[in-house]
């Protein structure tokens, strides 16, 4: 089931004066059409999975795949327009055939036999983009699609294959699609952030005098998977930049009394990355570090307040800068103080919560909103959480005191 709300996906394609979005990045694919992109795009070139989304929002979506991922994109998304192209892995339907002798028929019969790409034939993707926009009306159009993503040697190609379209690059409003979540994205995401929150309960256990950085971070993620499949679902991937102690760089870090923890993980679900951070430390921390930590409570507090719908990323940015400052923090600068969090290649996403960001924050986006401090020779402090905008406000995803937590005293 394709993420896009085909409403604003009209209204912002006739804002930007496009006809139509044609998505070649692999995540991209997978939003517009609600179906995995297939094995072909780990060579990260463009065309081995294209989606089309007319600005009309009553035309049918349509995609361009290969034959390897074909029938899970039909079963995925049967009302999809698709067409097909091979790729290097031979395959066939051998229901019903009992002998080598009958093997030669099957393929014939599904029409799956003839020579193979080396791995798949960009040409012959850009064909049936071109039959499709033929079909369409749409071979003279303004068409945008993703050139953040795509390769410039494609990008050439493509061009040359269809040259009386109109090319420009329509990844401004694939973003801000995508920065307003679906239903079942915003579910990904909650279901993210409780197991990353659930290998944060995992990890401060394991914490104590001598333990070492690597054994906080096997824990974390233990933590989070056992919470996954208690639940009901699995993790596609996880990630964690947990530091110990004084030395930011410092790998082989181990828990000493008074040493800063800080903790910036999150999990994937189905490819939606969660993203989070506490702070930590076992037994009493400096004077500095304390002093620390309180600026980044108050900031975040700032920042908070900011978060609602209406506003402006560059406010919330400017709150913050603001707090920091005030609190005496003249020469900190931070270039953004947390981003949107979905299904992207990285796990930070656009739009970012940075200086004069004009983007308004619109109900129905989810972010994580950041406040983190990183001092050599003292340690890494941060707070992190996701929140869901609201009509209202802003809903907070975590459930963890924001706290700088001795786990000493626990």
């Amino acid at each position: 089931m394709s993420d896009i709300d085909r409403s604003r996906a009209q209204q912002l394609m006739r804002e930007a004066g496009i006809d139509a979005l044609v998505l070649f990045q692999p995540e991209a694919f997978r939003y517009a059409v609600g179906a995995h992109a297939g094995v072909a795009t780990m060579w990260g070139r463009a065309g081995s999975a294209i989606a089309l989304v007319p600005a009309d929002a009553d035309a049918p979506l349509a995609a361009v795949v290969s034959d390897h991922a074909a029938p899970l994109v039909r079963r995925a998304a049967p009302e999809i327009d698709l067409r097909c192209h091979r790729i290097w892995i031979d395959m066939v339907d051998l229901s019903g055939v009992e002998t080598i002798a009958q093997v030669d028929d099957a393929y014939r019969r599904n029409n799956s036999g003839g020579p193979r790409p080396e791995t798949f034939d960009r040409a012959a993707c850009f064909r049936l983009l071109a039959d499709l926009l033929r079909e369409r009306g749409l071979t003279a159009a303004r068409i945008g699609a993703d050139l953040e993503f795509m390769p410039a040697a494609d990008f050439l190609a493509l061009r040359q294959s269809l040259p009386d379209v109109d090319w420009v690059d329509g990844s401004a409003v694939l973003r801000r699609l995508r920065a307003v979540k679906s239903e079942r994205e915003i579910g990904l995401l909650r279901r993210a952030a409780t197991a990353a929150e659930a290998g944060l309960v995992a990890m401060a256990a394991a914490v104590r005098p001598g333990a070492p950085l690597g054994g906080l971070s096997s824990a974390w993620k233990a933590g989070a998977q056992a919470h996954a499949a208690k639940s009901g679902f699995s993790l596609s991937g996880h990630w964690d930049y947990i530091s110990v102690g004084p030395a930011l760089s410092d790998m082989a870090a181990v828990v000493t009394p008074g040493a800063l923890i800080k903790a910036d993980v999150g999990t994937l679900v189905d490819g939606y990355s969660s993203d989070g951070a506490r702070s930590f430390s076992w037994g009493p921390v400096s004077p500095l570090a304390a002093d620390v930590f309180s600026a980044l409570e108050v900031a975040f507090a700032r920042g908070l307040e900011a978060l609602r719908p209406g506003n402006t990323f560059g406010a919330v940015h400017a709150a913050m800068l603001a707090s920091m400052r005030g609190q005496g923090f003249s020469e900190y600068y931070r270039g953004h103080f947390g981003h949107s969090v979905g299904g992207g290649v990285g796990i930070e996403e656009w739009p970012f919560f940075s200086h004069d960001n004009p983007e308004i924050i619109l109900p129905g986006m989810v972010v994580a909103l950041e406040a983190p401090f990183y001092g050599e020779g003292l340690g890494a402090l941060m707070i992190e959480d996701q929140f869901l905008v609201t009509s209202s406000g802003a809903e907070c995803m975590n459930s963890l005191p924001r706290t700088l937590r001795d786990l000493s005293a626990d």
